[in-house]
């Protein structure tokens, strides 16, 4: 029955014959160039719980960040005392700022990857038969290949490049950021223990005046409003002292998360501010000097100018893009029996109807919002720079006048309280009372100096670079040197 079956077909198509050889080595080919070189899948979990585990690890002595610091000319780590410049170097190890930065850099480069490629061809094919009797096979192959007219390729790269060199920018911002956070906090954390030091010797001597007139009482040679007064003042200064060591601790912790450590990570290390005392004399800062820095360095202004060379790139491709591409379809078929070549061509997307006038309208006004943006920032900046060296000079103005004149003339009344007291034409009460006008104004000098770093670190902050003589501003790779794999 079966051989019966065959019979007949064979009857109605004797001729019908498999596919050449030539369409099964075309498709294979095909398949071939379309599995061969595809990047596989790769998991990377992510978890929580050992992201925390790992930050809780993180040590100022690990060997990585040896290894890391070593790059930035470190031969010897840890060093005896951490200053601003090490403690940037921590910071830009463990920053996750950067990090998120970095991963900015590595999209905008893979969006340069992704413009520089031509289109890639097509293909198409298709097969079959007829059931009349003595028909051939009838099959085609038609690849296609597009060809972008008006430099469109050329455009696109160069709107990448402007994008990626953008975000290399917005790294380098980052960085100077995270510098002046640093930088806040370490001078933050440093006048915070100076105030803790005051307040502890203001408490001290609080205490003797009061226990010396509390005897004075007791012997009938002091009156009690007297001693209430100073009972109050000593109640005072034990809170302000309570208020300061919270504060210390407070501004540690600030410390080490603008490092992106534990703050665990920083027992038992001493930590300095060697430049502290010593901010840049008003002298050197001219306003045309300050200006001439900002505009050449800050960050924000170079990286406008590149936005608006990236929209001008943008501008031109959709310009560009009014001309549309050609598609070439040359076609091979074999049909009843005989080979047949056909060269197709086609125009893809005739701008017909609106000639694409929105995306160029659209490009063109953000080139103009981007320029407009750019004379707002400019401006805005040279204000800004204007008023920080104003509040920078008054404020460094005050501290010197209260560090050459006040201090001078405390201290000559406390000297002057201790020779009488070794002559035995004074009491221990007036040395005491001469030491803790001293410390008022000791205080006084020490917030006048918070005033100085604060308006400095604002001067800094508008030229995007260190003003402070013996700070060099931290290097950062564009990779991320941790090797911290989540499992």
């Amino acid at each position: 029955m079966a051989s019966s079956w065959r019979r007949k077909v064979a009857c109605i198509a004797p001729d019908v014959k498999p596919y050449p050889a030539i369409q099964i080595a075309i498709l294979s080919l095909a398949a071939g160039l379309l599995l061969t070189g595809c990047v596989p899948y790769k998991a990377r979990p992510l978890s929580a719980p050992v992201i925390e585990s790992q930050y809780r690890a993180r040590s100022i002595d690990s060997d990585a960040v040896q290894r890391f610091v070593r790059t930035a000319g470190w031969s010897q780590w840890p060093p005896a005392i951490l200053d601003l410049n090490a403690l940037t170097l921590i910071a830009a190890y463990y920053s996750p700022e950067l990090d998120v930065s970095r991963t900015q850099i590595r999209m905008a480069d893979a969006g340069v990857r992704s413009a520089r490629p031509r289109p890639n061809p097509s293909l198409g094919a298709d097969g079959g038969y007829s059931a009349q009797p003595e028909a051939h096979p009838i099959y085609s192959v038609a690849p296609g290949f597009t060809i972008e007219t008006a430099g469109k390729r050329g455009d696109r790269i160069l709107l990448a490049e402007k994008n990626a060199e953008a975000a290399r920018l917005t790294f380098a911002e980052v960085r100077w950021l995270l510098w002046s956070r640093v930088r806040t906090a370490l001078a933050d954390y440093i006048l915070a223990e100076r105030k803790l030091n005051l307040l502890q010797q203001e408490s001290k001597l609080r205490t003797e005046a009061s226990e010396l007139l509390e005897k004075r009482l007791s012997v009938g040679a002091a009156a009690q409003p007297e001693v209430d007064v100073y009972r109050v003042e000593l109640l005072r200064a034990k809170a302000a002292l309570d208020t300061a060591k919270g504060d210390v601790g407070q501004k540690r912790v600030a410390l080490a998360t603008a490092l992106g450590i534990p703050p665990e990570a920083l027992a038992n290390k001493d930590i300095e501010y060697r430049n502290l005392d010593a901010p840049p004399a008003n002298v050197s800062l001219t306003i045309y000097a300050i200006q001439k820095a900002g505009l050449l360095h800050r960050i924000d202004v170079r990286r406008m100018l590149v936005e608006y060379a990236a929209a001008e790139a943008s501008l031109k491709l959709e310009i560009a893009r009014q001309y549309p591409d050609i598609q070439l379809t040359p076609t091979y078929g074999f049909e009843e029996g005989f080979a047949r070549y056909v060269f197709s061509s086609a125009v893809n997307t005739l701008p017909v109807f609106n000639r694409y006038r929105g995306p160029i309208y659209s490009a063109e006004a953000r080139r103009r919002q981007i320029e407009a943006r750019f004379r707002a920032l400019q401006a805005q900046v040279i204000g800004e720079m204007g008023r920080a060296l104003t509040l920078y000079r008054s404020s460094l103005q005050a501290w010197q006048t209260q560090s050459n004149q006040l201090a001078k003339v405390e201290r000559g009344r406390e000297d002057a309280a201790r020779r009488a007291l070794q002559a035995g034409q004074g009491d221990r009460l007036s040395l005491v009372l001469a030491e803790i006008e001293t410390n008022t104004v000791a205080l006084g000098q020490l917030n006048a100096l918070v005033q100085v770093q604060t308006n400095l670190g604002a001067l800094e902050d508008s030229v995007q670079q260190p003003l402070e003589t013996g700070v060099r501003m931290y290097s950062a790779p564009e990779s991320n040197p941790r090797h911290e794999v989540v499992h």
